[in-house]
């Protein structure tokens, strides 16, 4: 009960423009600062380091997306090239994430292209790979498209995006993106049915038959995912079919089940963390709440242990 009433208040903040931003200048609180890594690069890099000490791996991700004017993606756009500069200056082992509605999608196709090979021109400078985030459904062509043309039309190998197993035309993608590194997720985003299956054990089967497929394509899989029921097959699948460790990860968010984290990396696999910072934690931190009944029971705890 009091989970879901807490849920449901978080929703209410998180959709109320007033107090979306008197939340914000509250700072990390309600346990934010457990899933989110503060609000500036250094911050980030910090946790990228305690991370890199314990054995894992990192990607980051400079929070925002949708944004209305050309003058907010060119900051997003210099933000993430800053990342990317402060990633190669401090030595960490860290990737960068990113969303073209950051960077402008919206507002015009190729102005965003052009921000996006502005990133991975410093991301190819500083020997470092950017993963192209997939967003709703009605983002999902023209992001594929883009990366396309970011491989193929510029020449960048150093990019990849990613493929949400509870889409229809998910079986499609696959096959016409074999060799590309790519990081799969069940999906988040609230689709229709007609665009995406609506049922649980539906999109686990399709889950682990695209991870299956990509990886006996040779191609480099992440499997992003904090299901142990779907990591324990993938384990199981690598061995039987004598795939290599270093043809595959495994990928969870920074602050969730830190425990399995540990234990892949003591058992030898590659384990990446995706940790997002920045100024616009909270619509993020919100919708991570908003995805399980035990995320707010988490974030109550963080709250009240200040």
């Amino acid at each position: 009960m009091l989970a879901t009433v807490s849920k449901n208040f978080f929703l209410y903040v998180s959709q109320n423009k007033g107090l979306n931003k008197a939340a914000k200048k509250w700072g990390l609180k309600f346990g934010a600062s457990q899933v989110v890594a503060g609000v500036t690069i250094d911050s980030a890099i910090q946790t990228v380091k305690e991370s890199n000490k314990k054995g894992l791996v990192c990607t980051l991700d400079h929070l925002g997306e949708f944004v209305s004017s050309r003058d907010e993606a060119i900051e997003a756009t210099d933000y993430n090239v800053r990342t990317l500069e402060a990633i190669a200056r401090e030595g960490v082992n860290s990737n960068l994430s990113v969303k073209m509605t950051q960077l402008g999608l919206d507002i015009d196709r190729e102005f965003c292209v052009d921000n996006m090979r502005r990133i991975l021109e410093t991301a190819k400078r500083t020997n470092n790979f950017v993963r192209i985030d997939m967003e709703d459904y009605s983002h999902c062509q023209v992001t594929l498209d883009i990366l396309w043309e970011l491989r193929e039309k510029y020449g960048f190998d150093n990019v990849g995006t990613v493929i949400q197993a509870y889409l229809h035309r998910t079986e499609k993608d696959m096959k016409e993106l074999k060799g590309i590194p790519l990081r799969l997720v069940k999906g988040a985003y609230k689709e229709s049915p007609e665009v995406a299956y609506q049922d649980k054990a539906q999109i686990d089967e399709n889950y682990m038959a695209i991870i299956k497929e990509h990886l006996l394509s040779g191609s480099y899989t992440a499997v992003a995912s904090h299901d142990h029921h779907i990591i324990a097959k993938v384990k199981k699948f690598v061995k039987e079919n004598n795939i290599p460790n270093e043809q595959f990860e495994f990928q969870m968010l920074y602050g969730f089940r830190t425990d399995m984290q540990k234990s892949l990396v003591s058992e030898g696999y590659k384990m990446r963390v995706y940790i997002p910072f920045g100024d616009d934690w909270f619509g993020y931190f919100m919708r991570r709440l908003a995805e399980r009944p035990q995320n707010v029971a988490f974030a109550l705890k963080g709250f009240f242990s200040k």
